[in-house]
């Protein structure tokens, strides 16, 4: 009698949970499942993405050092845990990117077909809703993005012609996130905190919108009998984010000297101060040379392939225990 009425009680709990979720609308789980895999790739990826933020901003320190040799550089002056610095940052600012991003793509994607009917139901469509969530993501978490930029420049080092660059200038260092909103913020208010955010939108847009293009275009001539294909999934994703990498790669090396130029020793890199995008891509091309507009791409070449494996992997799992009903319903 008491195991048939705790079974019942069983079956009656997992019905309301089932109704619960069942209630709960689209775009929240959209941003659940988005968040969770931005987490869990952003956080697998974070020693190679710190090295591509110093190949990018420490050129006398990093730049002539390959992605093995700067890794253990790093571990040598700020041990295991150097390879994850920023990367609270990172992660706060990615779950609610990857949030907006997934769930903005869709919702964007949805209104386009119902009010722009002549664009059709084509790629472009896939376009013009990556660039718009893309834009939405960014200008939402950007300040996030900064202090994770910030945090993962410094470096704990040992070099003597550093500390007496440091005694002659000194520098902020920063303890935390919110240490780095603070100090920003005092140099120049809320407007500090979006430093960069022009070459970032400039960069975004068409690489957000160039992914979903050819993720959904190549998705397009996939055989039915694989169109369910993980792998498959990942292959033609991994292909987009390599492509639209390589394309808005320069922009976004401008902006993370943009972000960092206030913490830069004066003449670091030997040209003027970097005050917008065009601008920026002159003059890192006349003082660094064209190959700085490139530094750190042979390591996101290799930090795309498994980030976006991991992320599709996370988001289709997630969004398969939310239940929610694929695109075409």
């Amino acid at each position: 009698m008491g195991s048939s009425s705790q079974g019942s009680a069983a079956v009656a709990a997992a019905r309301v949970d089932l109704c619960a979720l069942d209630l709960m609308p689209v775009f929240a789980k959209e941003m659940i499942a988005g968040g969770v895999a931005g987490a869990i790739s952003k956080t697998a990826i974070a020693p190679l993405e710190r090295v591509k933020i110093l190949l990018q901003t420490r050129t006398n320190e990093f730049g002539s050092l390959g992605v093995l040799k700067s890794l253990k550089k790093v571990r040598q002056h700020d041990g295991i845990k150097g390879f994850y610095k920023g990367n609270g940052a990172s992660v706060l600012r990615i779950i609610p990117y990857a949030a907006l991003h997934f769930m903005a793509y869709e919702r964007y994607r949805c209104w386009i077909l119902i009010n722009c009917p002549s664009l059709g139901t084509g790629p472009s469509v896939d376009l013009l809703a990556g660039s718009a969530s893309g834009g939405t993501a960014v200008l939402c978490t950007y300040p996030l993005d900064l202090a994770r930029t910030k945090l993962a420049f410094q470096v704990n080092s040992s070099d003597q012609l550093n500390r007496a660059l440091k005694r002659a200038s000194p520098q902020p260092t920063y303890g935390g996130i919110m240490d780095v909103f603070r100090g920003v913020y005092s140099e120049g208010g809320v407007r500090s905190l979006y430093r960069g955010v022009g070459p970032t939108l400039m960069g975004i847009l068409p690489y957000a919108g160039l992914k979903f293009y050819i993720y959904e275009g190549l998705k397009a001539h996939v055989p039915d009998d694989y169109k369910n294909s993980v792998t498959l999934k990942l292959s033609c994703g991994a292909a987009a984010g390599l492509f639209g990498q390589t394309l808005t790669y320069p922009l976004d090396v401008v902006r993370r000297q943009m972000q960092v130029q206030n913490q830069q020793q004066h003449g670091q890199f030997g040209g003027p101060r970097i005050t917008g995008t065009f601008q920026g891509l002159i003059a890192i091309k006349q003082t660094q040379g064209w190959r700085q507009l490139f530094a750190g791409l042979s390591l996101n070449y290799i930090k795309v392939v498994p980030s976006v494996a991991i992320g599709f992997t996370a988001y289709d799992t997630v969004k398969h225990f939310l239940k929610i009903p694929p695109r075409e319903k």
